[in-house]
């Protein structure tokens, strides 16, 4: 994987990005917000570009995927070109590159960007070429993946076969031009957006942001995904097309508001009876079923409302694009919008007023406005999946319980994972080691990781538990002990960017925890 990472260092005087709203503007005497964390993990996040959603994608190429060729970057059809030259040259290949395709005809939808979206689902999922193992078991796949894992074997013959690695390499400077573009409109938004919501993004153990930029797919997709604590997006570009910022900036926000709502089960669950009577609304079922899910969505189309377009931009315009949302069913969006706008006005950051944002909400009158609501006949489609596997909501929940600062809940519903031997039960090990290193139970947290390497396979876990050991040891001046982690580590995240940084900066250099500031 090449990787085009950056800790977003926020230049004030970075050139402005020309399809940035105006009503995003960073004021001129504006400040980077704070990082705030319970370890020392960088901002986890990054503009990558990858060889196996290359692979996975130049083998759809080759099987028939067309959509929108025409208008696709020029590096595309080259490397079409070159893998059908060198399927053509062997008559092994071409007998199983038939035994692929027909697998993928088979599965291919109505839809062309629905079949786009299984392969990217399961890309993500894949480690690095040649091996291309997956990084969890097939039970934890989302469901898009987990009807075409037949597919691997195929995929990992074809890349071998072919010599996909050397036409990756022929092309490998030509993907990471492509992502030159994103870097300051990227940096710029997200400040903005930090800026706007007064909440600086907490970089935290587990959480991450990631933008694939590849030309291989259809240039009008975009392939937004939520795993877990995980937040990724696949893009593909081609000459002067738009950078698709209003999508980034849409998946942005789901990753820095996704964990706050479920920071308030209470309040949650009396807002319950909204999801009752958004029923006949088109929205989708886990929008019906979640009042997090809901409440999330609503919050982030109604700063759209307020912050899209510019500061000319009528009121009219912004009072329409909440009453679309409401009629598709996101009946809070006009609350939050309203709430926003004296937000605005007010010095008090996200974190201070949610609470009482959601304290305030009449569920009657809500809920009465709602029966009220002629809804639209179809929902926008939104562009972040939660492609979540389907039998992964203890721990799932748990995760997210974390990431919202509650470790009680959080330590129940991983206990409870592994007293029912339901779920990956290293990953609820993980979960409880986290919970210890959040209580400062630093034998407990040493106890679980070390039971957690040895009751799974997944890279993520395996690769963040050597990390978390190899800081223990450091803090215990066991220099030696912690260097092995950090190796152990280092060779776990060849597909995970934030753990590999994390591990070489423990090899360099022992680990020293993050000064924290005194309370008043």
């Amino acid at each position: 994987m090449l990787g085009v990472c950056f800790c977003l260092c926020f230049a004030q005087d970075a050139p402005k990005d020309p399809q940035a709203p105006d009503a995003q503007e960073v004021p001129k005497d504006a400040k980077p917000p704070a990082k705030t964390s319970y370890d020392d993990a960088p901002k986890a996040v990054s503009l990558e570009t990858s060889e196996t959603l290359f692979t996975v994608l130049s083998a759809i190429n080759f099987c028939g995927y067309d959509a929108e060729l025409s208008t696709s970057d020029p590096v595309r059809n080259a490397i079409r070109n070159e893998v059908s030259q060198a399927v053509q040259a062997s008559a092994d290949m071409v007998e199983s590159g038939k035994v692929m395709c027909d697998y993928y005809t088979a599965h291919q939808q109505v839809d062309a960007s629905r079949t786009l979206a299984q392969f990217i689902s399961l890309a993500l999922y894949l480690g690095p070429p040649p091996d291309l193992v997956p990084k969890v078991k097939d039970s934890e796949l989302p469901p898009d993946a987990s009807g075409i894992t037949g597919f691997v074997p195929m995929v990992q013959n074809f890349y071998n076969k072919v010599g996909l690695h050397s036409i990756w390499l022929r092309h490998e400077k030509e993907y990471a031009g492509l992502t030159i573009g994103y870097h300051e409109p990227l940096s710029r938004m997200m400040f903005a957006t930090e800026v706007y919501l007064k909440l600086p993004s907490a970089g935290y153990l587990g959480r991450g942001f990631t933008i694939y930029i590849d030309p291989l797919a259809a240039p009008s997709q975009v392939n937004a995904r939520n795993y877990g604590a995980d937040y990724y997006i696949v893009i593909s570009t081609t000459p002067g097309s738009l950078l698709k910022m209003n999508e980034l900036r849409h998946t942005y926000l789901h990753y820095l508001l996704d964990p706050l709502a479920l920071k308030y089960p209470s309040e949650l669950k009396r807002l319950t009876p909204i999801t009752v009577a958004v029923k006949p609304s088109p929205l989708e079922s886990s929008f019906k079923n979640d009042i997090s899910l809901l409440v999330t969505e609503c919050f982030i189309r109604a700063v759209e409302a307020r912050t899209n377009g510019t500061k000319k931009t009528p009121e009219t315009e912004r009072q329409q694009a909440v009453q679309e949302s409401v009629q598709q069913g996101y009946v809070l969006t006009s609350y939050f919008y309203t709430a926003l706008t004296n937000f605005e006005k007010d010095p008090a950051g996200l974190r201070t007023v949610f609470g009482d944002w959601l304290e305030k909400i009449d569920v009657n009158a809500e809920v009465k406005r709602a029966g009220q609501v002629k809804f639209a006949s179809q929902t926008d489609s939104d562009v972040l999946r939660l492609s979540r596997p389907v039998q992964s909501r203890l721990l799932t929940t748990a995760e997210q319980r974390l990431n919202a600062g509650d470790k009680d809940s959080a330590q129940k519903l991983a206990q409870q994972a592994l007293d029912q031997k339901v779920e990956d039960q290293g990953r609820a090990l993980f979960i409880l080691a986290e919970v210890a290193t959040m209580s400062s139970d630093m034998d407990g947290a040493r106890n679980y990781f070390l039971k957690a390497l040895s009751a799974t396979q997944e890279p993520k876990v395996i690769a963040w538990s050597h990390i978390y050991l190899g800081r223990i040891f450091d803090l215990q001046d066991e220099r030696e002990a912690a260097v092995d982690h950090y190796k152990a580590a280092l060779t776990a995240s060849t597909s995970l960017p934030d753990a590999k940084a994390a591990a070489e900066k423990g090899i360099q250099q022992a680990y020293e925890p993050p000064h924290r500031p005194q309370q008043n």
